[in-house]
Parts: C-alpha cells; structure tokens; sequence
C-alpha cells in the first residue's frame, strides 16, 4: 500500500492580511493558524508524514511554536520556502527521501485550517486511482470574463470550479511536473496546473465551502465565526 504525505506550504508574507506578521501564526481562537492546519493531517491516521515549508529565517519560530508546542510527531522537516509558492513546493518535494514514485502527496495550504478528514480521504483516494485531483467547490455567482473594460464572455456558470487544496498526486507525477514546469521556467497558479500543463489529467473532488484559505482580516472574522458555531 502506497504512504501518504501532506506537504503544507507556509512560507508566504501575508501581506493582505496587514497584520504586521505572517498570517499563518496569527492566533484563530488562541491558537496559531498554521497549528489548526496541521493539526487536521496529524489527526488523520492515513497519513504517514507531514512536510512543512517555511521561510528559512522563521523555521526555529516554527519548529518551538507550532511543531514542539503542539506536540506533532508526524512532522517529519520543516523545510526552506522560495521566492513563489512553486518554488518552496518544489523545496518540499525535493525534501521527502526515500518517497516512491506511487506514493501520495496532499499538498495543502498552512492558512486553510477547515478541512476535512474526509477531504483528504477522498482527495488520496481519487488520485491513487487517476494520478492526481483537486478538492474544488462550484461557483455560486455568474462569472464574466472582461476585457479592457468590457464584457467578452459569460462561460456556463455549471463548468466552473473553485479550486481549493488539499490537491493530491501521486509523488512520481508530481515532482516530475515541478521538475519539467522548473526547467521551462514556468509559473503556474496552483500545482495542478503544472500536471494540466504536461497534458495530464486531473480530477475534481467536491470540497466544501467552509475550507476558506484565511488571507484577508475579513478571512479571520469568518473563520472565528465557523469556530463559534455562528457560520
């Protein structure tokens, strides 16, 4: 049976969130952001291990206040962050010795902290059995594509897909579409993007509307309220 990783990107600024720290250590009802996130992955018996990505100069923050405090023993490293998010997950990949090409990676944003175990189940499932898939939600509002200014299309509102993470993929397929989208010098928007880019197939898996990625002070006011039993 193929292991399951979580790979858990936490190296971005925050810069919308304006709190003058980086998002993913902002207390959400006294405990760090990042720490609720991992707490779901440590939780959930399936998975065999948990990558975090840091910036380097915060990973002894991290480590004492986040890994340590909590007691998270499936926390395997803590790895450096690079300039985009592509590139301190491409860090994580590289950091995940001794994975097999058919074992599964979840990779999941540290500010996302409302995601299922169910979630991830399904999300492992679908891509041991096509390779790859996406946790997404459908759009509720009608989406215009503009250009200059003006309307140029209206596409059908039941094709269109919120993605969220975690995204999950064999590991061989995934840092093969790093590696390749690494050597093009190509910047994708998420990592499924970059399998979608080599032509491979991805799946959807339904998520749900309460796994908010917390990056506005908006974010956090609905995230305390989903705690709450208000949202």
């Amino acid at each position: 049976m193929s292991r399951i990783y979580a790979l858990i990107p936490a190296a971005g600024m925050g810069k919308r969130m304006g709190a003058g720290s980086n998002k993913q250590y902002l207390l959400l009802d006294g405990m760090p952001i990042l720490a609720r996130t991992v707490a779901a992955f440590e939780a959930a018996p399936f998975i065999d291990g948990i990558y975090l990505v840091s910036p380097e100069q915060e990973i002894p923050f991290c480590r004492s206040e986040v890994v340590d405090r909590y007691g998270f023993s499936k926390v395997r490293a803590i790895v450096p962050g690079g300039a985009e998010r592509q590139h301190s997950v491409w860090n994580g990949l590289d950091a995940m010795a001794g994975a097999a090409d058919d074992d599964l990676v979840l990779i999941h944003d540290g500010v996302r902290p409302f995601v299922s175990q169910e979630m991830l189940e399904a999300a492992a499932d679908a891509a041991r059995a096509h390779g790859a898939s996406v946790v997404a939600v459908p759009v509720k509002d009608t989406v215009k594509v503009v250009k200059g200014g003006v309307i140029a299309e209206t596409p059908p509102r039941e094709e269109l897909w919120l993605a969220q993470t975690p995204q999950a993929f064999r590991y061989g397929l995934i840092r093969d579409a790093h590696a390749r989208a690494k050597a093009e010098g190509y910047l994708g928007t998420d990592d499924a993007s970059l399998v979608e880019h080599q032509g491979g197939e991805v799946r959807i898996v339904t998520g749900d509307y309460r796994n908010i990625k917390i990056t506005t002070p908006e974010d956090l006011v609905l995230a305390e309220a989903f705690l709450k039993g208000k949202g």
